[in-house]
């Protein structure tokens, strides 16, 4: 920019609605649950715009209340918008105060929109040649870009000049009014022309230059489009006046005389406490310019945060001489300690290639080894072998603690170099998982803004985007280098932020120390040995998948009358709805027929379409996810499918898994049970898989200490007919599968938290009946109760509750005032508890496991998946009973709780068969 001070126009409102939908933000709130997180993302954004703008002019403008002049020119105007929500209309106010007392000169004028004031004080600017800035998420403001005045996005971080208009819209700005009065907006009920999207739009003002261009040569247009135009035509006009942003408000002050104030930091602290902004609050406290910190996710959660000036001094070294090499190889022996991560092509660990080493033992001294770059004019680089040669036995010294970033992937990696990762100290996204596993995301960049308040280099930023994204070995080195070393670096100090912080809970860091970082190198081992997959039999059902498809899609069109595509919702809706009549059950937030799954299961009851719709949906997706895709994923050299298993995605600390999904693919149909037929064992070898019985139930036992479960899984009875001999006062031999079944779906149902309109639903029952079963439950079992009772009100005085084991769950919403929310948090605060500690102790199952084979030593056994409550073993069939009958024992004994463990197993040649 030409100007040091650049006017910026902030568009509150189009901010403060886009903060409120953001869901980390929804989280937020005080401690007497009024909520904060929409003021919370609109501070957030003045932040980044002081960082981005330090001598930026600041202007906050806000939609008055009440109806604007559009209104008056079209009574339907923004007609379909829903009421604002209560939990957002009680943050405005504070959020003005807040703004005021910032000092920021604030505009909100009745009878026209924020965008219309913004309109009149860029013209302004503009025609004083002024560099304006509009920050807005709104798509209007494009019509207001000229060579002085441009958008900034605060939330994407996007900038949009007179050419970014071009790129994005494919109109000039001054097209931007006309390509909005054609397409119209649903969500403004402004009317344009049926069906004219952008494509559309931009197709006709590229021919035709402007409306009135378009409008003069619509009877050049064919088809049906042509006719949308045509009817259209009389209505253009106004829907142009809707678009059009106006320039020509009359204000109190022309914007030259609008001036910030000196902050008012009493008020400020005062408003500080009430919402219990505590970043802010001790910013102010210690004499800082008003800035904004994302508060932690709850209130408990109210971590002081370690803040890097984004223009950190950093010592970063780019290594090609060997005795520069040997200069830092004494450096990080001697340390003892230190950052470590590798730069590779890919993000399959299988086929990954290292090209560098980066390293950091202090903060901001850090360097980066390049060994694999190769694109033209690349530096001459130290050898693969001569590195791999030097670092071999520091990497598995165990006694040469190493700080990682998920280092089981750098594990894997290394693993296909013949290098066993050991000294496995600490690793920053398990530390931050362990800390909060709500708090945010846990990958590097999300982590370094939280807890850093740092921007990161993002790989984006050096690779570029797209099918033009270049592998990090064509990057240039001194651009790697810097982002390798970054890495490094900023890894060292972000454990140096989060292990205090798990230090403070001896029981969270329990479940670091105890469960997590152990369990690392035990999936790496499990990701590197894979499992046999048989292809053939995967093709073959593929084929027969396909086969069947086209049948039911035949099937489908003859009930319809006519051929439509299965898989969109737009021709369900209509084929349904309307034509065929069947009743609405449920609508999208945006008022149309819902055709969700939920919605088609219940259709399905009494109308055969929608049962075959929901078949084809299943057998669709099993096709895609599994049949045709399994097969492509075997490894080449291997011979096997590499899974990726996830330690930090889920909030109650179960596993996930990606390329493949192992934890879901479906069992309940005989198609998804045919896919576990291909998972297979080698020559001579059994499959075994043993799984935890009715685990959760038996946790339930334990920790409400309800004397009539704890007496019936003591006495090894069947739970289901236990609990439904009690419900319905019967002797347990006069149970019946459908009493069994009721008894069964409120076992599993109180688990997570159903209500008796739930429950009523899932037997199809009366609710009053379904409300009887679960007040007879509540009476025999009585313990189960006071525990969930209990449990809520834990957990809204302290908004988390914790596992059998120390891992700590965050309700974030257990004190909004959005009643839903807070139901399903406080479903949540029963569920995880025992949820979370299931996870807990399959992950101590599969350490004793480990640990065992470890010392057994012997090849002819792996443990290859784990799913859920269920381990998965390849074992010799010399010796699989005997092991077997092991492997059963170490699970049982795992653990201890108040009720006995059950792990049952099966044997086969398969997944399938050895269930």
């Amino acid at each position: 920019m030409t100007q040091s001070s650049p006017y910026i126009l902030v568009d509150g409102s189009s901010y403060l609605f886009r903060a409120y939908h953001v869901p980390y933000l929804q989280a937020l709130s005080t401690a007497d649950g009024h909520p904060t997180g929409a003021i919370t993302g609109v501070l957030n954004m003045l932040r980044s715009l002081n960082k981005d703008y330090p001598d930026g002019k600041v202007i906050m403008v806000f939609d008055a209340k009440g109806k604007t002049f559009r209104n008056d020119l079209y009574p339907e105007y923004k007609a379909n918008r829903p009421p604002m929500p209560d939990d957002l209309r009680c943050q405005i106010a504070p959020l003005h105060n807040i703004i005021r007392a910032m000092g920021y000169p604030m505009l909100v004028i009745e009878g026209v929109e924020a965008d219309d004031v913004i309109g009149t004080l860029a013209e302004q600017a503009s025609a004083q040649g002024l560099e304006t800035v509009i920050s807005t998420g709104d798509k209007d403001m494009a019509q207001l870009v000229t060579e002085h005045v441009t958008l900034i996005n605060t939330m994407t971080n996007v900038t949009m000049d007179v050419d970014g208009v071009v790129e994005k819209f494919g109109v000039r700005p001054d097209q931007i009014i006309d390509y909005l009065a054609l397409m119209g907006d649903k969500v403004d009920n402004i009317p344009g022309v049926q069906k004219c999207g952008p494509k559309t739009a931009v197709k006709w003002l590229t021919e035709y230059e402007t409306l009135d261009g378009v409008v003069a040569n619509a009877d050049k247009i064919k088809g049906k489009i042509g006719e949308n135009l045509r009817a259209a035509v009389e209505q253009l006009p106004l829907s142009y006046e809707l678009a059009t942003i106006k320039t020509d408000v009359e204000l109190e002050k022309n914007l030259a005389d609008i001036e910030a104030s000196e902050p008012d930091t009493e008020t400020l602290r005062s408003l500080y406490e009430e919402f219990e902004l505590k970043r802010l609050l001790a910013d102010l406290n210690a004499g800082s310019v008003p800035a904004t910190q994302e508060d932690a996710a709850t209130a408990n959660d109210a971590e002081e945060l370690t803040p890097l000036n984004q223009d950190i001094p950093s010592n970063y070294q780019i290594i090609y001489r060997e005795d520069e090499l040997d200069e830092w190889i004494v450096k990080l022996i001697k340390s003892g300690c230190f950052a470590f991560d590798t730069e590779t092509t890919s993000l399959n660990y299988m086929q990954a290639k290292l090209v560098g080493l980066s390293f950091a033992i202090e903060p901001g001294e850090a360097a980066y080894l390049p060994i694999g770059h190769d694109y033209d004019d690349a530096p001459e680089q130290l050898s693969l072998e001569l590195v791999l040669s030097k670092f071999k036995p520091l990497l598995e010294d165990e006694t040469l603690l190493k700080i990682g970033q998920n280092l089981k992937y750098d594990a894997n990696v290394l693993n296909n170099y013949d290098i066993t990762l050991a000294g496995i100290g600490f690793d920053t996204m398990l530390e931050s998982y362990c800390f909060n596993s709500v708090a945010t995301r846990h990958n590097m960049d999300a982590l370094a803004e939280k807890y850093l308040d740092y921007k990161t280099v993002h790989f984006e930023d050096i690779a570029g985007k797209g099918v033009k994204q270049m592998t990090f070995n064509q990057i240039d080195i001194d651009k790697a280098g810097h982002y390798a070393a970054e890495d490094a670096d900023i890894t060292l100090r972000l454990h140096q932020v989060l292990w205090p912080k798990l230090e403070k809970s001896e029981k969270q860091c329990s479940v670091f120390t105890d469960i997590e970082l152990p369990l690392l190198p035990v999936l790496a081992r499990m990701e590197q040995h894979g499992v046999l997959i048989d292809a053939d039999l995967l093709n073959e059902q593929s084929q027969y998948i396909a086969t069947r498809l086209d049948e039911i899609e035949v099937a489908a069109h003859n009930i319809a009358g006519k051929s439509f595509n299965l898989s969109s919702p737009k021709q369900l809706q209509t084929i349904l709805f309307e034509e065929q009549q069947i009743p609405v059950i449920k609508k999208t937030p945006k008022g149309a027929p819902s055709t969700a799954e939920e919605v088609l299961q219940e259709l399905a009851l009494d109308y055969p379409l929608p049962k075959l719709i929901l078949e084809h949906r299943g057998l669709a997706k099993l096709k895609s996810t599994y049949t045709d895709k399994l097969p492509l994923m075997i490894d080449g050299q291997s011979g096997r499918v590499h899974t990726s298993y996830h330690q930090a995605v889920t909030a109650t600390g179960r596993l996930s898994s990606t390329d493949p999904n192992l934890q879901n693919i479906p069992i309940r149909s005989e198609e998804g049970k045919k896919i576990r037929q291909a998972f297979v064992a080698p020559d001579n070898h059994k499959i075994v898989a043993i799984d935890y019985s009715q685990i959760e139930l038996r946790i339930m036992a334990h920790l409400s200490n309800d004397p009539g479960l704890l007496n019936a899984f003591a006495q090894g009875r069947d739970i289901h007919q236990a609990t439904a001999a009690e419900i319905f006062n019967i002797e347990l031999d006069d149970v019946t599968n459908d009493h069994r079944r009721s008894a069964k779906a409120i076992n599993f149902g109180l688990i997570y938290g159903m209500s008796a309109f739930g429950l009523s639903k899932q037997l199809g029952i009366p609710r009053g009946r379904a409300q009887d079963y679960m007040d007879k439950y509540f009476e025999r079992y009585p313990g189960v109760l006071t525990y969930m009772e209990e449990t809520r009100q834990l957990a809204n005085e302290q908004g988390y509750v914790e596992t059998l084991y120390g891992r700590r769950l965050f309700l974030p919403e257990i004190k909004s005032r959005n009643g839903a929310r807070k139901k399903a948090a406080e479903r949540a605060a029963i569920n995880a508890p025992m949820q979370g500690t299931a996870a807990d102790i399959i992950k101590k199952a599969m350490l004793a496991v480990d640990a065992w084979l470890t010392v057994e030593n012997d090849p002819r056994v792996k443990m290859t998946m784990q799913v859920h409550d269920e381990l998965i073993f390849e074992i010799h069939e010399d010796i699989v009973d005997e092991v077997t009958k092991k492997l059963v024992q170490i699970m049982n004994d795992a653990v201890e709780l108040k009720v006995p463990l059950i792990a049952e197993f099966g044997i086969g040649d398969n997944w399938q068969q050895a269930h």
